[in-house]
């Protein structure tokens, strides 16, 4: 689909959801997801309206991945490097989290993904990412309390951000730290698996 003042080619992929959201990938494509019913001149419209700030984001996300060609991919001995890093910072901060919003995590793992910085399974283990080592602590910190708040709560509803807020209230600005960061360390990441 091409849509006038959008120079990224978009996908539309229809679910069950009942929203309409655009999102901008981090090669700088656009894929818009939509409810199975949506007529598609309805997808054209919303298309329309955003088409200013979906092509800010564009050439943002275009300009990042051009950035990204700049810098290093990552060896695999940066990254054994890393994880050793990470597996001896996290849990000191995983530790003093926990204590503030009273609960407990099993075992910590580190891992080198290419999708995700932090999980908790429901057992309570927590897994991060070593490239959280790559980014300012504060945003780092972030990613722990996110994972330490899925213990108690196993979604992302208004609840689980309440208790995410209640101990880290700069949350929002971590989040967006790495959402704009976060693509070019996993260049890097994969561009060194590459090599």
């Amino acid at each position: 689909m091409r849509i006038d003042g959008i120079s990224a080619e978009i996908t539309v992929i229809r679910s069950g959801r009942r929203t309409l959201a655009a999102e901008i990938r981090p090669d700088g494509s656009v894929t818009v997801r939509a409810p199975y019913r949506l007529p598609e001149h309805e997808i054209r419209r919303f298309l329309c309206e955003k088409a200013a700030a979906i092509e800010k984001n564009v050439q943002k996300q275009r300009s990042r991945c051009a950035e990204s060609e700049t810098l290093p991919p990552l060896t695999a001995a940066e990254l054994r490097g890393l994880a050793e890093r990470a597996a001896a910072y996290i849990p000191p901060r995983a530790a003093y989290y926990a204590q503030k919003l009273g609960v407990r995590f099993g075992r910590i793992t580190i891992r080198n993904q290419k999708t995700r910085w932090g999980s908790c399974t429901e057992a309570g283990n927590l897994n991060f990412n070593c490239l959280l080592m790559l980014m300012p602590p504060e945003v780092l910190d972030s990613v722990v309390v996110h994972e330490l708040c899925h213990i108690r709560h196993h979604d992302h509803s208004k609840a689980f951000y309440a208790e995410v807020y209640s101990v880290f209230p700069d949350y929002d600005r971590c989040d967006r730290w790495l959402k704009e960061n976060g693509p070019l360390l996993i260049r890097r990441m994969i561009a060194g698996r590459q090599t």
